[in-house]
């Protein structure tokens, strides 16, 4: 995105400006409030003005960082990830360890989806081979679900050393 300017040079400094570039910004998709910021700035912002923009979304609601964190796990568990790579990328993009925990917990059932995730990819059938199990369990945890979410989808049981 920071490739095309959205921002004039001689605009840098200008609410008004960084507003419509930010508000460009929100018309294509959610944002979090420091992903915004950056985003902003890498167009050319000042950032002070662009700091004064983004706390003014903050309070009209147009910027709200619950809201985008409850949408984004919701968006990535229909794609069939899982709590661990979600957390993940949501604290790669800044986002505070306790609005990740509260939408992971409000979000779907993990154990449920990894099953349905695992079963989408390999079928209705438990796999029959010790093998079978490791390549599926591998699978979902590349997907990012937790080894407790990968034996409830495989079946598989914990064995005692």
């Amino acid at each position: 995105m920071a490739a095309k300017r959205l921002i004039r040079p001689e605009a840098a400094t200008d609410p008004e400006a960084i507003r419509a570039a930010a508000l460009t910004l929100l018309a294509r998709r959610d944002w979090f409030t420091g992903e915004l910021s950056a985003e902003l700035l890498a167009a050319g912002g000042d950032p002070q003005a662009t700091a004064g923009v983004v706390a003014e979304l903050v309070r009209e609601r147009l910027l709200n960082d619950v809201h985008y964190v409850e949408r984004y796990v919701a968006s990535r568990a229909e794609r069939g990830q899982g709590p661990v790579r979600i957390a993940a990328d949501l604290g790669s993009l800044g986002v505070p360890q306790e609005l990740i925990e509260a939408a992971l917990d409000a979000g779907p059932d993990w154990r449920a989806l990894a099953g349905a995730v695992r079963q989408r990819r390999f079928g209705a059938g438990a796999p029959d081979s010790p093998a079978g199990k490791a390549r599926q369990a591998r699978f979902l945890q590349y997907r990012g679900f937790s080894s407790d979410h990968i034996r409830a989808a495989t079946g598989a049981d914990l064995e005692p050393d």
